[in-house]
């Protein structure tokens, strides 16, 4: 193990933000983290750097977790179950469970980040969520360097969040993410607009794991910029869910304005609360006029108004100080408070 002094962290982000690591290690193992763990508590953990905004430099230890591998843990006929390391890159790790013909993540092709992310921020696209598939999570806490394994339901999953957003937040480090997937009868998730479309296309009517990831990537290519291209992070607000009371009355100035209805949980329902809808964010920001708007060296994408981007050498705090005012406009018009998936580092 080697601390680097004064990094760059351009290329350790896919917003390509130009902040510096004032130190800097690259860990390629568990044992290496955990030593490092006996000298070093103020950490500043870092991977894929696919979900981050960086606005200042850092002096805090900037760790970057490589730590690489994959394996079988157990298998039969119909099911497969995996250990991933947190350093392995997702969009890979993806074509490697398809190409094996192993079913369950191929909706989530061409996500940007590293495996050991995906649980943190509950990662999801086109129906699904990774929730859905992981087993279990195994973290090193900070404060004993003890290995601790979460289960799915110790992860308190929920949209686009987890425990280590919040209740554990800076206490554990994600090491691996073990996953059960089918090896038959996969219950292949089409049925979203864009995918039966993509298929439909290409005459496809009985589409294979492949098939679906193909169509994954040909919709997020032709609608997301690739990172290594135009900085991003993909998409930077949550799609924001609202009392139907209030889509309602929308709905009724914007006919025209598209929603999801949430399917309530039955403790929800025995509560009696009201009926909620996901309203798309994307939506509501191109109303306003911001999608493919530039100022400068930074802007809103030309063809999803959910992506901030960085196209020169933009600072972390204009792209924040954008987000806040497209923040603004949406709560002034649609009463809808917008809230930030990406994590902003201020």
């Amino acid at each position: 193990m080697k601390i680097l002094e004064n990094i760059s962290l351009k290329k350790y982000n896919t917003f390509g933000i130009d902040v510096t690591a004032k130190r800097f290690i690259s860990i390629k193992s568990v044992y290496e983290l955990q030593q490092l763990l006996k000298i070093e508590k103020e950490l500043f953990l870092i991977s894929g750097g696919s979900n981050m905004l960086l606005t200042k430099d850092i002096n805090k230890l900037v760790v970057h977790i490589d730590i690489k591998g994959i394996s079988i843990d157990n298998e039969d006929d119909s099911f497969v179950n995996l250990t991933v390391n947190a350093g392995e890159n997702w969009h890979e790790f993806v074509l490697w469970c398809v190409d094996s013909n192993y079913g369950g993540l191929e909706n989530l092709s061409l996500i940007p980040g590293n495996v050991g992310t995906c649980p943190i921020q509950n990662i999801g696209a086109y129906g699904v969520e990774v929730k859905d598939t992981i087993t279990k999570v195994e973290a090193l806490e900070v404060a004993s360097g003890k290995l601790v394994t979460f289960s799915n339901e110790d992860c308190k999953f929920g949209y686009r969040n987890s425990i280590f957003k919040n209740e554990v937040k800076g206490n554990y480090i994600v090491t691996s993410v073990s996953f059960k997937l089918t090896k038959k009868q996969h219950h292949l998730n089409s049925s979203y607009g864009a995918i039966e479309v993509a298929l439909a296309e290409n005459n496809i009517t009985q589409p294979s794991l492949k098939d679906i990831s193909n169509a994954v990537i040909a919709i997020r290519k032709s609608k997301l910029p690739d990172p290594k291209e135009i900085g991003n992070s993909g998409s930077f607000f949550k799609n924001p869910v609202i009392l139907e009371t209030h889509f309602l009355k929308l709905q009724k100035k914007y006919p025209k304005i598209p929603f999801y209805p949430v399917v309530a949980s039955a403790k929800v329902k025995a509560l009696d609360k009201e009926a909620q809808v996901k309203v798309p964010a994307g939506w509501l920001i191109e109303k306003l006029g911001f999608k493919g708007k530039r100022y400068g060296s930074y802007g809103v994408h030309e063809k999803q108004a959910l992506v901030l981007v960085n196209y020169s050498n933009a600072s972390g705090i204009e792209i924040y100080e954008l987000a806040k005012k497209i923040q603004r406009e949406v709560h002034t018009t649609f009463k809808i408070a917008l809230e930030i998936e990406v994590n902003v580092i201020q």
